[in-house]
């Protein structure tokens, strides 16, 4: 022994990584957690984050040094910048600009209004309505997936489109109540309408002309933000998007790209989670006084083993009565509604809770965890413990 100590090997310096998402809505707040939740796996990237608003211009600061950038691309200038610094680039904007081919980690825009096309549906709405902000691709490809969404299911969708404060994400707050009261004043009703963002402005043209939210017009957001949505002056439904989950796979592929890993060929899309009811849809499309106490009685019950005939012994009628009505006005079976709610509420409590998933199988009202899971696959193709990783994107 000479008396000499071996010391350990040291580790390389962690990763440096620009975030260029914004920090002001709910969305970005997200995406930004999703990479922290990566990061802390991976020793703990230095990470370059400035508190930003949605609009403002997001740039890697003079004389940074990194390894690799997260970015919401929204416009070929950035998209310019980002390739002088000559580093592995992950994009995490659902927006598509020509000539801009950054490897991509985003919503499903399409399964967005998908999801909210179903969610009027189940609640009985046979009239559909898109507003539109021009100027916005990503939001022309929401509507189109909507107007193909409700066209698929045999209806019609109404189409009107509005100005953006200068091809921002927002109304121009200058708009015209009376031209937009007008146009919803035309539409059928009750009607079931999806924007990206104008809900506000619905509100106060619906307020402005003497139509009633959400007894008239429903309205659900397409881009839920907990802040905007809780503080209009009716609350506003919103689809929440996997942003955690976004976020989480957009630095998984940066660690790759900067381990000198090939990009993917085609961009990953993450389907959103769920819709968040409130005030603005919190009613329902259909006048059988049986049909709406047998609906209202199974969401009241979702967390509860339910069976057919205790729902149409709550609505008054015949088990038999019961399953016309069901087929005729909503296409589907009591059973069918049953196990529906019954999802909706298992994965709300997935999402919303860190119950042990034991203890989550006995508050949704099933046997056994196992069976549970069996359930959850087979409607969802993945388990109950993997969905609530992937929606918090760890």
């Amino acid at each position: 022994m000479n008396g000499k100590t071996s010391s350990p090997l040291a580790l390389p310096p962690p990763s440096r990584v620009a975030v260029l998402v914004d920090t002001a809505s709910t969305w970005g707040r997200g995406i930004i957690t999703g990479i922290h939740n990566y990061s802390r796996k991976q020793r703990g990237w230095q990470m370059f984050i400035e508190s930003r608003g949605v609009e403002e211009t997001l740039l890697v600061p003079r004389g940074w040094h990194g390894e690799g950038i997260i970015a919401r691309i929204g416009t070929p200038e950035m998209a310019r910048r980002l390739r002088l610094q000559k580093l592995p680039v992950v994009n995490v904007s659902g927006i598509l600009l020509p000539g801009v081919e950054f490897p991509r980690v985003t919503n499903d825009v399409g399964e967005v209004a998908r999801m909210a096309v179903q969610y009027f549906w189940d609640r009985g709405y046979k009239n559909f309505a898109y507003l539109s902000l021009r100027g916005l691709e990503y939001v022309v490809r929401q509507r189109d997936a909507f107007v193909s969404a409700t066209a698929a299911a045999g209806f019609d969708c109404a189409v009107h489109g509005i100005r953006t404060n200068s091809g921002c994400q927002a109304a121009d707050w200058n708009l015209k109540l009376d031209k937009l009261g007008r146009w919803l004043k035309s539409l059928p009703k009750p009607v079931g309408l999806l924007t990206w963002s104008g809900g506000r402005e619905v509100i106060h043209a619906c307020e402005h002309v003497g139509l009633r939210v959400p007894e008239e017009v429903a309205i659900l957001s397409g881009s839920e933000d907990e802040l905007l949505c809780e503080c209009s002056p009716i609350p506003i439904s919103g689809v929440e998007a996997a942003c955690e989950q976004i976020g989480y796979e957009a630095a998984a592929l940066l660690d790759r790209l900067m381990r000198g890993k090939p990009a993917p060929k085609s961009p990953r899309v993450i389907p959103p989670l769920r819709v968040i009811t409130r005030q603005s849809t919190d009613t329902t499309a259909i006048s059988d006084r049986a049909l709406i106490a047998a609906l209202g009685f199974i969401r009241e019950n979702a967390a509860q083993p339910l069976l057919v005939d205790e729902v149409a012994a709550h609505a008054g009628i015949s088990r038999r009565v019961l399953e016309r009505r069901f087929q005729k006005t909503l296409r589907r079976s009591p059973a069918d509604q049953i196990a529906q709610e019954r999802l909706a509420h298992l994965k709300a409590i997935l999402v919303e809770t860190d119950l042990p998933i034991h203890d989550v199988a006995k508050r949704c009202g099933f046997g056994s965890p196992e069976y549970m899971t069996y359930v959850f696959r087979t409607e969802l193709g993945t388990t109950p413990l993997r969905y609530r990783r992937d929606s918090r994107g760890r």
